[in-house]
């Protein structure tokens, strides 16, 4: 049985004294700690978390375990897993700076596991890993089996997760209610047994954003806080699948606010999103690439954002017999904020099928 998601979520405060002598360090690069997301290894003692849904897993002995983090700007906010209870997260509000967290005390003798995984995303900042910290005479084990699939979704607010914990009738905003965790992307990727690559990020499009630069300039990068030099190496890490779920915040910033003048013709739209498909095709050649759209209101009824990713899938499968590539859509139901979890759920339902029959997983 799927465990259920609980609002009533325990946050974890900051540490504010604490005593190495009776505790067991662990440096950040332990090659026992397994990471999953494009994290920056450049100095690897400290390893720098930006992405949306970037985890890190371990299994240890003792009766604690705590981390030391460094963030950016203390926007950023963390689920902590113990023992595979995804119900229940104890979630870090991690504060601007340095700062040691106790993720678990009192636990049971015998073995146990963490998963921290970043609820947040490039828009609140980095984050350090500094320390890992066991109880006395604690030690890390081996970690678990990574898993053998592989997904990477390229999206925006709706990947990310943006407000999906809110009420129906709460605040979209808040970064409280923020959890790319429960997002249709992560839930699919579990459902699945697949490790995920979430590169997303809320307010983008392929064409024009709600600030200056666009998902073709940005989804290259390693680091996600903002328009930046970094490089990802693709060579590093190759998915399975690709799932690309944009063009909502271009149908809100060109057809309702007129960001873009003159207005893209129709098959300017087509060929934007050709463009972005071709340059994912091009690092992975041999991945199902998954090209959806919603469940906001850009595949309302009526709208032709749905048709433009119609038209651009046929067209190249048509004219580059690339066969690899389908759609997925996901209904608007009507609700006018971004979805919350039980909207995620619904579509990583659909999502999951459609990979499962195409896939044959």
């Amino acid at each position: 049985m799927k465990a259920k998601w609980f609002y009533g979520l325990a946050i974890v405060s900051v540490l504010g004294c604490s005593n190495f002598v009776t505790q067991t360090r662990v440096a950040p690069s332990n090659g026992k700690i397994q990471y999953a997301g494009r994290v920056d290894f450049s100095h690897p003692d400290v390893p720098v978390i930006s992405w949306p849904d970037t985890s890190l897993t371990l299994n240890f002995t003792g009766s604690s375990v705590s981390i030391t983090l460094d963030d950016q700007y203390g926007k950023n906010y963390f689920n902590a897993f113990i023992d595979g209870n995804l119900a229940q997260p104890n979630v870090i509000k991690a504060e601007q700076g340095e700062h040691q967290y106790v993720i678990a005390d009192h636990l049971s003798e015998g073995t146990h596991s963490l998963l921290l995984t970043k609820r947040t995303e490039g828009e609140e900042g980095q984050t350090l890993v500094k320390d890992i910290i066991l109880a006395k005479h604690a030690r890390l084990l081996a970690p678990p089996a990574r898993p053998k699939r592989r997904i990477e979704f390229f999206g925006d607010s709706i990947t990310s997760g943006m407000g999906d914990e809110s009420p129906d009738d709460g605040e979209d905003g808040l970064l409280k209610d923020k959890n790319s965790f429960m997002s249709y992307a992560a839930i699919t990727a579990r459902n699945l047994d697949a490790e995920i690559h979430m590169t997303s990020q809320s307010g983008i499009g392929i064409m024009v954003s709600w600030f200056p630069f666009i998902m073709p300039q940005f989804y290259d990068q390693l680091n996600a806080v903002g328009n930046n030099d970094s490089h990802w190496d693709f060579s590093s890490w190759t998915p399975d699948v690709v799932v690309i779920n944009l063009f909502q915040n271009d149908s809100w910033l060109t057809d309702r606010d007129k960001k873009l003048m003159p207005l893209p013709t129709d098959e300017q739209r087509i060929q934007a999103y050709i463009d972005f498909v071709s340059t994912v095709r091009s690092k992975y050649p041999k991945a199902l690439i998954v090209c959806s759209l919603g469940s906001m209101d850009a595949t309302r009824e009526g709208s032709k954002w749905p048709g433009y990713i119609s038209t651009a899938v046929n067209r190249m499968k048509q004219e580059r017999h690339d066969d690899n590539m389908d759609t997925v859509f996901f209904e608007f139901t009507g609700y006018g904020q971004h979805p919350r979890v039980h909207h995620h759920q619904v579509n990583a339902a659909k999502l999951t099928e459609f990979i499962k029959t195409k896939m044959n997983w």
